[in-house]
């Protein structure tokens, strides 16, 4: 067995956001994008609106834990379908068409929170450096 000093400078990974404080900003992103969207007159193409809101879950997947994805994704979609769908104010349920969008914003929060897991934890590998004496 050979020890070997830790180098200095070596940080720790950053600590995932508070889920509660994800949810927030999933709220009231959604709720400005799902705005802007309608002020555009683009909210006739829903496929824009979930393509925007998936890459705001992904986004916020990247800031926070896994287990608020499921959450993230459910506000998204919710204020994608309250605002978005016809007649504008009603939750609905669509089974061709809901259950596709919830996926997408979920796949879409999971994926940002296993890409930012994955870029820490090699960050983190290569900031701890065997210390050789040389300096």
């Amino acid at each position: 067995m050979e020890w070997r000093y830790i180098a200095k400078g070596a940080r720790a990974v950053p600590e995932p956001m508070a889920t509660p404080l994800i949810w927030t900003a999933a709220s009231w992103g959604s709720l400005v994008l799902v705005t802007t969207f309608d002020l555009l007159g683009a909210l006739d193409r829903t496929s824009l609106a979930l393509t925007a809101l998936s890459l705001l879950a992904a986004v916020l997947g990247m800031l926070g834990r896994f287990v608020a994805a499921p959450g993230t994704a459910l506000l998204c979609w919710a204020l994608l379908n309250f605002f978005a769908t016809h007649p504008t104010g009603e939750i609905s349920w669509a089974g061709h068409r809901d259950p596709a969008w919830m996926a997408c914003l979920l796949v879409a929060a999971l994926m940002g929170t296993a890409t930012a897991r994955l870029l820490y934890a090699r960050a983190a590998y290569r900031r701890v450096t065997p210390y050789d004496g040389a300096a």
